[in-house]
């Protein structure tokens, strides 16, 4: 492995983390716009669209921006999305229409796709094995800090003035001279035994990484329902909630490195929708909304460790010269799963109720990995 300075890994940690700020960061001045645009019809429905359309954004052309980076280049995609992180970002303080607000949602998804492709790309030719290992667990630590800072702080700006949250995306700016002074476009790629090539052995780890945000992005599309409509809690309360989950999921992340040196990527998934599966079900069996301080981050436990592992396993069997296509498709395949999946679930949450919808994904899921398990002890599953 080829040295890295503390700068260049913290310039990349926090890149990282900005990806979680496509949707965390103004998801508590939502409520607030009703009363900004009152000529608005359906402004209900439109202003979750501040919500979804990065995500789409981001499904729809990670795949594409993954080649066109091949071409480009990392360094000068890397500046360009950071300066175009800053400004579409940053819109919502200056711009009047809200369909214009609502087009540099759509703009900012295309700034965050880049960031996660060339970022993970990046990590893939620096480090390698437990070295990796360890920092892919780390990045996602930050990844999971970043989405606590930015709830809680978009939270406190959206109390002043709805409009001040969208200044928090103007970090684009603040991470720009570090990105120019201490990332680079040339690298010393590290070769792996593990190495081969993309078209047979990334299909399966690209549906996993769709089904692993498909069901854990329950997590933060339902929960907030659960707690407030069903139990009747406070916004502040959700957002404390969901806060803990994600601090639970960055301990989750850094934990990977020491299950990574005992288990398969494969085994490590299989016990991480296991302990997601645990915390659905007790989520589901709650009495008193104070439980789910306690029941919420087993899941985001669970999520860590999954988020980690499957980044660490496509970075594993992409092949240097592919690496940043692949990290274009997998980056497409988790924001899949993000986007599609309150619409899969909507009819179940519907039909059932959503606590009672808790306790059957997470009854599902423990049924999957019991025969999962099963058919690894008599040989019957496919190699991954």
């Amino acid at each position: 492995m080829q040295h890295i300075s503390p700068l260049t890994k913290l310039t990349l940690l926090f890149i990282a983390m900005t990806t979680m700020m496509s949707n965390v960061a103004v998801i508590t001045t939502l409520p607030h716009l009703k009363d900004y645009f009152l000529d608005e019809k359906n402004i209900e429905f439109l202003s979750r669209l501040m919500i979804t359309l990065p995500s789409l954004s981001i499904a729809f052309l990670a795949v594409f921006l993954g080649h066109l980076i091949h071409k480009v280049g990392r360094y000068k995609s890397v500046i360009a999305a950071l300066i175009f992180f800053g400004f579409s970002g940053s819109a919502g303080l200056y711009l009047e229409s809200l369909n214009l607000i609502l087009f540099s949602r759509l703009l900012l998804g295309v700034a965050v796709a880049v960031l996660m492709i060339v970022s993970t790309s990046y990590v893939g030719d620096y480090f390698q094995g437990e070295a990796r290992h360890k920092f892919m667990g780390m990045q996602s630590a930050f990844i999971s800090l970043g989405g606590v800072v930015f709830v809680l702080g978009g939270g406190i700006l959206a109390d002043i003035h709805w409009r001040y949250a969208f200044g928090i995306y103007l970090i684009g700016f603040i991470l720009l001279p570090f990105a120019i002074r201490f990332l680079d476009e040339k690298t010393k790629i590290v070769h792996q035994e593990t190495e081969v090539d993309f078209n047979s052995n990334l299909l399966g780890i690209y549906l996993l990484a769709f089904l692993l945000m498909l069901v854990f992005y329950i997590l933060p599309t339902q929960m907030p329902f659960l707690i407030i409509n069903t139990f009747g809690a406070s916004s502040t309360m959700a957002g404390g909630v969901i806060a803990l989950a994600f601090l639970s999921n960055g301990l989750g992340a850094l934990s990977f490195s020491k299950l990574k040196q005992k288990f398969s990527f494969a085994t490590i998934y299989i016990i991480g929708m296991a302990i997601i599966s645990f915390g659905f079900i007790l989520i589901g069996l709650v009495d008193d909304v104070h439980l789910f301080f306690l029941t919420s981050p087993i899941m985001g436990f669970g999520g860590g460790i999954l988020m980690t592992n499957i980044s660490a396993w496509m970075l594993s069997r992409a092949h240097h010269s592919k690496r940043v296509k692949s990290s274009g498709y997998f980056t497409s395949a988790l924001f899949l799963g993000q986007f599609f999946s309150p619409i899969v679930f909507h009819p179940i949450v519907s039909y059932f109720g959503v606590q009672h919808f808790f306790i059957i994904v997470g009854v599902f899921l423990a049924f999957a990995v019991s025969i999962i398990l099963l058919a690894k002890k008599y040989k019957l599953a496919p190699k991954m």
